[in-house]
């Protein structure tokens, strides 16, 4: 007799509960086709402008505060480049792969048609202990090579900074000077014009011929040619096209 009421008891539920999930379908079905009008000014209406950010990716330029990275129209910066703050890459100049230019300090400036190469690393500290300007300054035609590590030092125009070299705060490179890679410029020290330094800490090696500095603008100019291959790889993006759909609406023009 217990077995007999325990299985009504148990049919008894389970049709209770079919009927609550149907009930509660059927509500929410209702619902979406028909939504009653006092539920309409609560719900929000995405904007058909508005522009979907994906904030997981690495971004390349990063806005500190009231500053913001300027990057000329016809220079290359790779797509995985870091310019953070105070950063400024003239025209003609090219940022490679990797790099990372870091003006949260100071102002960082990369100037015509220079270029900085792979996995560099260029940073400026508030103020230098030698009292010489703080900020970084890559003048026009300088190539810096690969992982090479700049802080607030000073580089004239037509100048080869070899890869893996680093140049501490307050060191100046003057300008038809080369220093070879993996030298090491210490805090304050300066490099005379047409000269070749090497080594750790850099030293004199000796001056440069004429033919090799007219070699170094050439340089600069080559791989400046070559971003431009690498940056037509790449398609214009922005969200001009927005203002431009707006004003062909306003106009009656079909999109």
């Amino acid at each position: 007799m217990a077995a007999a009421l325990a299985r009504v008891s148990r049919k008894a539920l389970r049709a209770t509960h079919a009927n609550l999930l149907i009930q509660r379908t059927l509500a929410t079905a209702a619902e979406a086709a028909s939504p009653s009008p006092s539920a309409a000014p609560n719900r929000i209406t995405e904007s058909p402008d508005r522009v979907w950010w994906d904030y997981r990716g690495q971004r390349k330029i990063i806005p500190l505060g009231q500053w913001l990275p300027k990057v000329a129209v016809d220079a290359y910066v790779a797509p995985n480049v870091v310019l953070a703050g105070q950063v400024t890459v003239y025209d003609g100049a090219s940022v490679w792969a990797g790099s990372v230019l870091r003006g949260d300090l100071n102002k960082i400036t990369v100037g015509f048609c220079s270029n900085i190469q792979e996995r560099c690393v260029l940073h400026a500290a508030w103020s230098s202990p030698t009292g010489l300007p703080a900020e970084t300054s890559v003048d026009r035609y300088v190539t810096v090579g690969a992982y090479s590590l700049l802080r607030s030092c000073t580089i004239e125009p037509e100048c080869i900074i070899g890869q893996h070299s680093i140049l501490m705060e307050g060191s100046l490179v003057e300008t038809h000077s080369i220093l070879e890679a993996g030298s090491v410029v210490p805090p304050g020290r300066r490099i005379p014009t047409g000269e070749l330094w090497a080594g750790n800490p850099a030293r004199f090696v000796r001056n440069l011929t004429h033919e090799e500095t007219l070699e170094i603008p050439k340089l600069a100019v080559a791989i400046n040619d070559l971003s431009k291959e690498h940056s037509s790889e790449f398609l214009p993006y922005s969200t001009v096209y927005l203002e431009v759909e707006k004003l062909k609406k306003s106009l009656g023009i079909s999109i």
